[in-house]
C-alpha cells in the first residue's frame, strides 16, 4: 500500500479550475488584473472542493500587460501584489519572462514536473487581463492616449521593421495565411471557405461554453460578409476572424498529486491527468524564419506529444488548437491531422472565447478539463506565442498516467532544429528583379487599403523587403482580388519615395494584374465602415 502511495505522490492531477468574465454595466466597478486572478485561484478552490490554495507550494503566473495600466513591462511587476492579496508564500513561484500564448502551458507542464519529482504537492496556474478596462481608462478625456499591444511591439522592433510597418501579430500572421494558401494549391475563395468554416465552429464552441465572453454563434457566410461590425483588419482577416483582446477575464487551474487530491476527498469522477508535453520554438526575429508555409517547431511539438501520450489524432475527443489568426489552426490541424467539420476549440478560441493575450489557454485548460469530466477520454491543446515562436502541445486525459510519466524535458528544439531550412540572407535596400515570397496588406476602419509590405526574394534567393505604396492602387487591388496568386509571382523592386523600396509586378504580369484589377474595382460593392 505504501509503495501505491509513493506512486500516485508523483501523478499531477488537476482538482480545480476557475475562470470569470468581467463586464459590469459601471467602468469604475470593473476588476483589475490583480482582482481577476485573485478571483480565478478561489474559484478554482471552489471547484476543487476547497482547502486547497493555502497549500499552494508552486504558483506559476503569465506576465500580462494590462498590471498597472501602462505598457509592458511596467515597473510594477504583479507578483509580490497577487501573493500579498492570496496571503500565500509557495516556495516556488515563476512570472513568466514575456507575455506569450504558450505561457499556461509550459507553466502546467512544470508543475506537473514538480509534482513528478516529489518537489511539491499542490501547484497552481494563473492569468488575467484587463484590457478592456484598460482600453476605456484610455479612452477618458483627458488621459494619454495609447494602443498598449502597439506600444509594446514598437519597443521591440527594430527600425527595417518599423519602416515598413511590420509591428503586431496583424502585421505578421498574413505572411504566413498568404504564403500557406499559395503553397497548398487553394485559392483566395477556398482558404476564405476554410477560415469560415473553422471559425464558424469556434463560434458554436463558445455559445456552448458559459465561460466564453461572446456566446453567438455565426454561420460561415456571415464571417465571410463585409459588415460594421466586421470590417476588414489586415488581408485576408476581418475583424470576427482575428483575436479578441479587449476583455476582462481571468482563469486559473489547480494540480495535485494524485494522492494529495485523495487524501483532500476529490472523486476520481472529478480528476482529469495530465499528459506529458511537447515544446519547440521558431527563431525570434520572424525576419530570420526558412519559411512562411509551415513551421518546423510546429510540427515537432504537437507530433512528438502525441507520440509521448501514445496517441494519434483518431484518439481524441476535443482538441483545442490555439487561433489567434485562422493560419494557425490551419498549420495545425494538418500536422494532427484534424478534420475541418471537427470543432478546433473548447472554449471558442480567441475570438469568441476571448483573447486575453497570454492567458487565453488557461482557459482552454479549464473549458477542457470541464468537459472532460463529463465525457470522453482525450483532449489535446496545442499553444502558440510570439509571431509563431513558441509552441507547446500538451494532453489531458481521463485515463490514469503511468507513475514516473514526470518530470519530462519537453523541450525538443534539436529536432525541430534539424527540420529546418536554410535561413535566407536578408538585404536591405535591394533594387532589382526578384519573386515575391509572402506579403501583408492592413486596411484603414473605413475598409480601404494602406499599403502593402512583400517579402521577395533575389535571382539567387536572398530575402528583402519592399512595399506597395497607397499610390499604387492597381497593383495593392491585385494582391487581394483572388484572381492571380501573387505569392511565387515574379517583380522588380526600385527605389521609391522616403527611403522606401518599392515593389511592382514584372510587366507581363502587371498588366495581366491591372486588367483583373479594373474589372473588381468596377464591381466591388461599397463597403460598411465602423
Amino acid at each position: 500500500m505504501a509503495t501505491v502511495d509513493n506512486a500516485a505522490r508523483r501523478i499531477p492531477v488537476i482538482v480545480g479550475v476557475g475562470q470569470l468574465n468581467d463586464r459590469p454595466d459601471d467602468d469604475a466597478a470593473a476588476l483589475d488584473t490583480l482582482a481577476l486572478m485573485k478571483a480565478a485561484l478561489h474559484l478554482a478552490d471552489r471547484d476543487a472542493g476547497g482547502g486547497f490554495l493555502h497549500q499552494v507550494q508552486s504558483l506559476g503566473i503569465v506576465e500580462q500587460m494590462s498590471w498597472p495600466t501602462a505598457p509592458w513591462p511596467g515597473p510594477n511587476k504583479i507578483t509580490p501584489h497577487l501573493l500579498a492579496a492570496l496571503g500565500i508564500a509557495p516556495a516556488h513561484v515563476e512570472l513568466t519572462e514575456e507575455p506569450s500564448g504558450d505561457s499556461p502551458l509550459r507553466l502546467l507542464n512544470d508543475a506537473a514536473n514538480l509534482i513528478g519529482s516529489g518537489e511539491v504537492d499542490v501547484a497552481a496556474v494563473v492569468g488575467g487581463e484587463a484590457l478592456r478596462t484598460a482600453a476605456r481608462q484610455a479612452a477618458t478625456p483627458g488621459a494619454p492616449q495609447q494602443d498598449l499591444l502597439r506600444t509594446v511591439t514598437e519597443q521591440r522592433a527594430g527600425p527595417l521593421k518599423k519602416r515598413y510597418g511590420l509591428l503586431t501579430a496583424t502585421d505578421v500572421y498574413p505572411l504566413y495565411e498568404n504564403a500557406c494558401r499559395a503553397a497548398w494549391g487553394q485559392s483566395l475563395a477556398q482558404s476564405q471557405a476554410e477560415t469560415a468554416a473553422i471559425w464558424s465552429g469556434l463560434s458554436a464552441a463558445a455559445a456552448d461554453n458559459p465561460d466564453a465572453w461572446i456566446r453567438r454563434h455565426h454561420e460561415p457566410a456571415e464571417l465571410l460578409a463585409a459588415s460594421a461590425h466586421n470590417r476588414p483588419v489586415s488581408f485576408p482577416y476581418s475583424k470576427l476572424m482575428v483575436a479578441n483582446s479587449s476583455v476582462n477575464q481571468g482563469a486559473a487551474v489547480i494540480v495535485a498529486s494524485l494522492a494529495k487530491a485523495r487524501e483532500m476527498g476529490v472523486p476520481d469522477e472529478r480528476l482529469v491527468y495530465v499528459g506529458p508535453g511537447a515544446s519547440a520554438h521558431e527563431p525570434a526575429d520572424f525576419l530570420a524564419r526558412d519559411r512562411y508555409d509551415g513551421s518546423p517547431s510546429m510540427a515537432v511539438s504537437i507530433q512528438r506529444a502525441l507520440a509521448l501520450n501514445d496517441l494519434t489524432a483518431s484518439d481524441l475527443d476535443l482538441v483545442e488548437l490555439y487561433s489567434c489568426f485562422p493560419c494557425v489552426p490551419k498549420m495545425a490541424r494538418r500536422l494532427l491531422p484534424w478534420p475541418l467539420e471537427r470543432r478546433h476549440s473548447v472554449y471558442g478560441g480567441l475570438t469568441f472565447g476571448g483573447g486575453p493575450i497570454a492567458n487565453c489557454m488557461t482557459h482552454a485548460v479549464a473549458t477542457m478539463t470541464r468537459m472532460l469530466r463529463r465525457a470522453g477520454r482525450h483532449g489535446l491543446i496545442y499553444a502558440n506565442g510570439g509571431y509563431a515562436t513558441h509552441h507547446h502541445t500538451l494532453v489531458l486525459t481521463r485515463e490514469p498516467v503511468p507513475a514516473g510519466t514526470f518530470p519530462q524535458c519537453h523541450e525538443h528544439q534539436a529536432e525541430a532544429d534539424a527540420l529546418r531550412g536554410p535561413v535566407p540572407a536578408l538585404i536591405e535596400g535591394y533594387t532589382g528583379p526578384g519573386v515575391l515570397e509572402t506579403y501583408m496588406l492592413p486596411y484603414d476602419r473605413a475598409g480601404q487599403p494602406l499599403f502593402s509590405t512583400v517579402i521577395a526574394r533575389t535571382p539567387s534567393g536572398q530575402r528583402f523587403l519592399c512595399r506597395v505604396p497607397p499610390s499604387d492602387g492597381a497593383t495593392l487591388a491585385a494582391l487581394t482580388s483572388g484572381e492571380h496568386e501573387p505569392v511565387g509571382r515574379r517583380g522588380v523592386a526600385s527605389a521609391g519615395a522616403d527611403g522606401y523600396v518599392d515593389w511592382r509586378f514584372s510587366d507581363a504580369v502587371q498588366r495581366a494584374v491591372n486588367d483583373a484589377a479594373v474589372l473588381l474595382l468596377e464591381q466591388a460593392p461599397a463597403r460598411d465602415s465602423c
